[in-house]
């Protein structure tokens, strides 16, 4: 499924890429990048305006892996609770992580109006949805967690919760109102045109076909043409298969699929999400859901995509919002998100001047647009350092294992869930 473009609503609905060409021919810059993600793409875009010449290098197009194929929320922050974090990383690399990217959608706004991308920002904030003792302790312990590093997050009780939703299914939410939604591959597509106005270079259908070694840094190869620099950026993540293959195998793919409703009615939209907040729920294999500028909800979990998927998301949302009895889907697509072992991004230096940027576990939108630009400063000699790890990472044991773990739970999961609704 990551080897073909995807139709989904959000390319149906994207203004157009820029329009770029496939590499021909020998180009020498400072910085090559692969990939044309968030990334990728913001690490372009700051190198660009700090002087520095750089190329990216897209095997499809712009936007076509996990940034492209995004749920769009503009979250801050991590996947792990605060206090996982610190216990992951250390307190004082825990804290300094923790601090950058609790701004990263002040960051995503922020480039957004600069460059006046159109990609339907809305900033109304993200609801992290309880379900059940669990769901609503897990809130709990991330609230307080929240509030003492000093994030303005508001703990909503069940009413408050279930009148913000649209739905009596949940017995809590989480709100941050520093987050928001975005449309993920408009933004994607914003970031290359800022890029190319900054001076960078974009090459698309031009897959790597070998990175080597040479006596100033390093030559990349593709059908027709050649990147010499003195640095590499790999900013493929769940999608390796484009970069560095072997990296793969630093990383867990999860399949999350995605399904698009057509446009609901004024009644409907009154009543689910009126503050179009974006959501995602505790449960252990997690669902998502926001609004997009038509009104249609777009409903994501995960697992691959086909009948199973799409015959739970019908029920599930039926369940959610009794006031859409008859769903009728209008998209349905699929992409992969990238798992480390601690589910925190990582930047490994690989070799002298070749690095790799991954495992956003799901968080692309912000991490990635902050690590980008963070990676353009470091490399710049702007900055000592990153705030995420620089660890090289050890091959994940049993990853496919654990990979179909994943994916069989998830679908015995929504198998389940067809015949019993959710406490």
């Amino acid at each position: 499924m990551s080897d073909k473009i995807c139709n989904s609503l959000w390319r149906a609905s994207s203004p157009d890429a820029p329009v770029l060409a496939p590499l021909e021919g020998r180009v020498d810059v400072d910085v090559v990048i692969v990939g044309a993600g968030f990334t990728g793409l913001s690490a372009a875009l700051h190198l660009a305006k700090f002087g520095i010449s750089v190329a990216v290098i897209e095997a499809q197009e712009v936007g076509f892996g996990g940034s492209g194929r995004n749920v769009g929320l503009a979250n801050a922050g991590v996947w792990l609770e605060p206090d996982q974090l610190d216990k992951t990383i250390g307190a004082e690399a825990g804290s300094i992580m923790y601090k950058a990217l609790a701004a990263a959608p002040d960051f995503v706004y922020g480039l957004i109006k600069e460059y006046d991308i159109q990609c339907e920002p809305v900033r109304n904030g993200t609801l992290h949805a309880g379900v059940g003792k669990t769901g609503l302790a897990q809130l709990q312990r991330r609230y307080e967690q929240m509030k003492k590093r000093g994030a303005p997050v508001q703990l909503l009780d069940a009413a408050e919760a279930q009148a913000r939703i649209g739905s009596s299914k949940f017995n809590s939410a989480l709100f941050d109102p520093r987050a928001g939604t975005i449309q993920p591959l408009a933004y994607a597509r914003g970031l290359a045109h800022a890029a190319l106005k900054e001076g960078a270079k974009l090459f698309d259908q031009s897959p790597v076909s070998k990175i080597e070694p040479a006596e100033d840094g390093w030559v990349l190869h593709t059908e027709k043409g050649q990147v010499h620099a003195e640095k590499v950026i790999l900013a493929t993540n769940a999608y390796s298969e484009f970069g560095v293959k072997e990296q793969a195998r630093k990383f867990v793919p999860i399949f999350y699929s995605q399904l698009a409703t057509k446009p609901l009615s004024d009644a409907q939209l009154a009543s689910v999400l009126p503050n179009k907040e974006g959501v995602w729920d505790t449960c252990t294999v997690m669902s998502s859901f926001r609004l997009d500028k038509q009104g249609r909800l777009v409903f994501g979990g995960m697992g691959g995509e086909g009948s199973v998927l799409s015959n739970w998301a019908t029920q599930r949302v039926t369940e959610l919002f009794p006031i859409l009895s008859k769903v009728e889907w209008g998209y349905c697509w699929t992409g992969k998100i990238a798992y480390s072992e601690d589910h925190l991004p990582h930047c490994q230096q690989l070799q002298k001047g070749l690095f790799s940027v991954a495992g956003y576990s799901g968080r692309g939108i912000g991490p990635g647009t902050v690590v980008g630009a963070e990676l353009a400063e470091w490399l710049s000699g702007r900055r000592e350092n990153l705030s995420i790890p620089t660890t090289v990472l050890r091959d994940i044991s049993f990853r496919e294992l654990r990979r179909l773990f994943y994916e069989v739970g998830a679908h015995t999961y929504h198998l389940g869930q067809q015949s019993h609704a959710l406490d």
